[in-house]
């Protein structure tokens, strides 16, 4: 078990450090670690937990290191996969903090980033392909992908459009079965705990948002709008700072909160800030994941699941077409995609890491012209 521990830590660490490119480049980059390379567990069942997981509030990448590794180390895997994902971010994120309350500004990385995005596409749509194989079962699957794919696109919010496939797909169950019984499924119950007070207060702004954040980690934006720069306890340019510092750090995005706790009350800001936003995540994967294999038994909930599978898939589509038409701009960017994908496809063992370390390189030389 520790051998296996020490291997969920490096790895889950590893991929914290190098994950840029926002959740569904993160799943991208576990599908092509846990599936295709360790072996860890069946594509069929990565792709139920990435479904199953959109279904949870929190950040839908952190909670999948959750999820890989109970899988391969139990619990304590789940804990340290998680932790291991999210402490490169943070650390690094602080440190971004504190010059940034020394100096007002951040460091200039625009070369790398620029690299790095159109690459990260090539690596996304490696996982659409392997994953969108596996979860296109039958033509009525494809519909529903397709729909969701649609709907997405003509900017429906995600999560509805997951559930409404999802319930789409059990109403397509229950035509062709009229005839089954119904079994009851235990509801899942979330229990939220709330602190107060001094750097409590902090703790508690952000566990709220925690627990109730839905989608996308981009999400988190609107919710701290609401909470805190409404009510005047952060600036707005901090807040649009704090957003870009997102972006350009690897692993989650809601590392943001650690920039914004240590701008609001230091060190330990930062750390209530964080535990915060990361901790009812441990606490919904800990309770979701002894689930999925069960919905998967019941053939009324593999239904669901099938359906939330494809659902999930045409998400992450949706999601890398907006990529494309934010990041695709010039020859440039154009170029360092089409090399990453060729990469991708042609060169089906190599790491993600040396991808994303490639388009920034390839971005930085490039901008140099």
């Amino acid at each position: 078990m520790n051998s296996r521990l020490k291997e969920v830590a490096q790895l889950f660490f590893k991929l914290g450090s190098i994950a840029f490119g926002g959740p569904a480049a993160h799943i991208a980059m576990m599908e092509d670690e846990v599936v295709k390379k360790r072996k860890w567990m069946t594509q069929q069942h990565f792709l139920d937990m990435v479904g199953a997981t959109n279904l949870i509030p929190g950040p839908n990448s952190t909670e999948m290191t959750m999820h890989c590794g109970h899988e391969r180390a139990g619990w304590k895997g789940l804990i340290v996969a998680g932790v291991c994902f999210v402490f490169p971010a943070v650390v690094i994120t602080m440190v971004l903090a504190y010059l940034y309350q020394q100096y007002g500004q951040m460091p200039k990385v625009e070369p790398f980033i620029y690299g790095i995005k159109p690459a990260v596409i090539a690596i996304i749509l490696g996982a659409v392909y392997r994953l969108g194989k596996k979860a296109l079962k039958n033509i009525e699957l494809g519909i529903l992908g397709g729909l969701t794919l649609i709907a997405c696109l003509l900017g429906l919010n995600e999560i509805i459009a997951l559930f409404a496939c999802g319930f789409l797909g059990l109403a397509l169950y229950f035509v062709r079965k009229p005839k089954d019984k119904l079994y009851s499924i235990a509801p899942l119950i979330l229990l939220q705990v709330a602190f107060s007070t001094g750097v409590f207060k902090m703790l508690w702004i952000f566990l709220k948002v925690g627990a109730l954040l839905y989608g996308s980690g981009y999400v988190l934006f609107a919710f701290l709008d609401a909470e805190l720069v409404n009510t005047g306890m952060l600036t707005r340019q901090q807040l649009i700072d704090a957003v870009a510092v997102g972006q350009f750090t690897p692993g989650p995005v809601l590392s943001t909160a650690t920039f914004i706790g240590w701008q609001m009350g230091g060190f330990w800001g930062a750390v209530a800030a964080t535990v915060g936003i990361f901790l009812p995540s441990f606490v919904f994967v800990s309770i979701l994941n002894p689930l999925i294999p069960r919905m998967r038994k019941s053939k009324m909930m593999a239904a669901f699941l099938n359906a939330v599978n494809i659902a999930a898939v045409a998400v992450i589509v949706a999601v890398c077409v907006e990529m494309g038409k934010d990041t695709l701009t010039d020859w440039k960017t154009i170029l360092i995609a089409v090399s990453s994908i060729v990469s991708v496809f042609v060169f089906k063992k190599m790491n993600s890491a040396f991808i994303v370390i490639g388009g920034a390189l390839l971005g930085f030389v490039l901008s140099l012209i």
